[in-house]
């Protein structure tokens, strides 16, 4: 820990990143949501990341707490400037990556669209990160993640309420079925890059990425085996062996006691294997879940913790992040760790070799190491850049 806090105290300087991707060099240009989650994950697995800024930054973006834009510096570049668009141009022809997250059409428009990277450098895979995609009819249309989510079919079977659909935050759209289709997209093609030599075009939309992964339902569905309700199907509450529970203390259990040993188990330590319906009685479900029911409602979250957990009853607490973080499985792992006075996620996932760690935290403005990650990545005539107001160094 000690190498690593001197180590973010130097100079900023490439090379740094102890995970498996040390040594790719990625630009980010500034996005919301889901562009600097991907870069994040690329960041905490090693690569340099560099991302570009407006000056003054953009709405919902930036600051201390967003651990989103860990791991990298921020440059500020006026875009609207052609000196800043040749200087992202200087950055993409010795990177490995862009990522960028604006509606189709904006970064041609600028210059900086895939023929103007692919000119400086053949080899650069172009990851384009949007709701819709770059072609269709809705394509050039504003949404957010539950748009996306709700166009993809993934949205109207979410929640356990027959009457309307719940969302789960913007996690499904923006992270699932987004940033992280992004980074397996860019890492399939920068492998296929280094293999041909040519880098080409990701096209990663939320409405694909979220219907790729509601692949098991769509099976369900052309099946025949899945009813296109809420609450009424095996992994949605309509089994009462897979569901959340209330407990006396207005807390709540979760249960996913599917096989058959697993729900042996979990009615015996919840003390009803000599009154419960079986499994296979569907007809009894609403007395199976009434039983339940009251057998939780009966202690606390804490006691019934204690009853199951290190179990093969498949139950476990129902935990608010800020307890998350405290939970000794947790703990014991580092899934959350203490960074710059932060407790955030650690890297994910592991590997036994190139192992990552944490870097540089948020910055605090944009544009707050535009000097010194220009430098770094061989950028000439900086401070002229900055005097003609083409480049932001922030205080």
């Amino acid at each position: 820990m000690a190498d690593q806090e001197q180590q973010e105290q130097q100079p900023y300087a490439l090379g740094r990143g102890t995970g498996p991707l040390r040594g790719v060099k990625v630009v980010e240009v500034a996005g919301i949501g889901p562009g600097p989650h991907a870069a994040m994950i690329l960041a905490d697995l090693g690569a340099d990341v560099i991302r570009v800024e407006r000056p003054g930054g953009s709405f919902l973006v930036g600051g201390p707490d967003d651990l989103l834009n860990r791991g990298r510096p921020s440059v500020a570049l006026d875009l609207k400037q052609p000196e800043a668009v040749a200087t992202v141009l200087d950055l993409v022809e010795g990177a490995d990556v862009l990522l960028e997250g604006m509606r189709p059409g904006v970064t041609e428009r600028l210059g900086l669209g895939p023929a103007d990277c692919h000119a400086r450098n053949p080899r650069l895979v172009y990851g384009r990160m949007t709701g819709w995609g770059q072609d269709g009819p809705l394509a050039a249309a504003a949404g957010h993640d539950l748009n996306y989510v709700a166009l993809s079919g993934a949205l109207f079977g979410l929640g356990q309420d027959p009457a309307r659909p719940h969302f789960p935050t913007n996690l499904v759209g923006d992270f699932g079925g987004g940033s992280t289709y992004l980074v397996i997209g860019v890492l399939a093609a920068l492998l296929e890059a280094r293999l041909s030599g040519q880098g080409q075009v990701v096209d990663a939309a939320i409405v694909d990425g979220t219907a790729h992964v509601n692949t098991m339902t769509a099976a369900f569905v052309g099946a025949g085996t899945f009813r296109e309700e809420r609450a009424v199907n095996l992994l949605d509450g309509g089994a009462p062996y897979y569901d959340l529970y209330a407990t006396s203390d207005g807390e709540h259990m979760s249960v996913g006691a599917l096989e058959p040993q697993f729900f042996a188990a979990f009615l015996d330590l919840l003390g009803i294997a000599d009154v419960s319906p079986g499994q296979a009685d569907l007809d009894r479900y609403d007395e199976m879940r009434d039983l339940i029911t009251a057998r939780f409602a009966s202690r606390t979250r804490a006691e019934w913790t204690e009853v199951f957990e290190g179990t093969d009853a498949c139950v476990a607490p129902v935990l608010r992040i800020s307890e998350a973080q405290q939970h000794p499985h947790l703990a014991a792992r580092g899934t959350y760790v203490e960074h710059h006075g932060r407790v955030q996620p650690a890297p994910a996932p592991r590997f036994s070799r190139t192992a990552a760690t944490l870097s540089t935290p948020p910055p605090a403005r944009p544009g707050t190491q535009t000097r010194e990650a220009l430098a770094a990545w061989g950028v000439t005539d900086v401070d002229g850049l900055l005097e003609r107001g083409v480049a932001v160094q922030a205080d």
